[in-house]
């Protein structure tokens, strides 16, 4: 019986990281492109008429 939930808190803490891990990533690259297209928008500030 212990072992059976050992299993399946172990499972949990894999899954867990796991998911962690891939929002951290792409939390970052998002991040990442923001900034690249903020720069490229203030870059090209004076050349866009309203």
């Amino acid at each position: 019986m212990n072992e059976k939930i050992y299993k399946t808190i172990s499972q949990a803490g894999i899954l867990n990281l796991t998911i962690g891990i891939a929002v951290s990533i792409l939390g970052l690259a998002s991040g990442v492109l923001m900034i690249v297209t903020g720069a490229r928008l203030l870059k090209r500030k004076y050349e866009i008429t309203i």
